[in-house]
């Protein structure tokens, strides 16, 4: 076989090889969604899609491995689903609007069979240092930040009343999970009350 046959081959590979991880990762989002990133497993993935566990495993070594890729996914997904549509929309008081708009289609739609992939796996891992629980964090930090820098925004430019911005954000934060969890227990009023949560803290300076 020439080397450019070889190398024809290889290529084959590897993207038959990136559309598996792709396929794996997933359904591994959508499980750890519904059953937190502790009912992940190799062998259970591999039965789940009717794939060898030694292909699996081949792919991503250990459990904690396939666990921070599916965060990493679920992250990814979300930045694409939620993050994304907002960045054409003026700074402050406007994309801050839209980001909970987004987030509540994420959620409501939803994106995870589960609903929020956060939700659903931050408290199992809260108490929990390591790789995973790092890997979970850093989103949250992540969309945290985002809200704080667009109440920081609206503040400046004196859309809002000066407020305390990481405060705010924690807020928000926080009502958007309490809203996933009514969300899943079929509370209809969920997204009135987040929307005038947020208008709340959006009143003029």
């Amino acid at each position: 076989m020439s080397e450019l046959a070889d190398a024809a081959v290889t290529d084959q590979r590897l993207v038959r090889g990136a559309r598996t991880r792709r396929t794996i990762l997933r359904h591994a989002v959508d499980v750890a969604s519904l059953e937190g990133l502790n009912g992940l497993s190799l062998g259970r993935l591999a039965t789940d899609l009717g794939l060898s566990k030694s292909g699996v495993q081949t792919l991503f070594g250990t459990k904690e491995n396939l666990q921070i890729a599916a965060a990493e996914s679920a992250r990814d997904a979300f930045t694409e689903a939620v993050i994304q549509p907002v960045l054409t929309t003026p700074r402050g008081a406007t994309r801050l609007r839209a980001l909970v708009e987004q987030w509540i289609r994420y959620a409501e739609a939803p994106l995870f069979p589960g609903g929020c992939f956060w939700a659903a796996n931050l408290a199992d891992f809260d108490s929990r240092p390591g790789d995973v629980r790092d890997a979970l964090v850093r989103h949250q930090q992540v969309w945290r930040g985002l809200i704080a820098a667009e109440l920081r925004c609206a503040t400046e430019a004196g859309e809002i009343a000066d407020l305390d911005a990481e405060l705010v954000a924690f807020q928000i934060d926080a009502v958007l999970m309490a809203a996933n969890t009514a969300l899943r227990l079929g509370d209809t009023t969920a997204v009135d009350k987040v929307n005038r949560i947020v208008e709340g803290f959006l009143h003029p300076s």
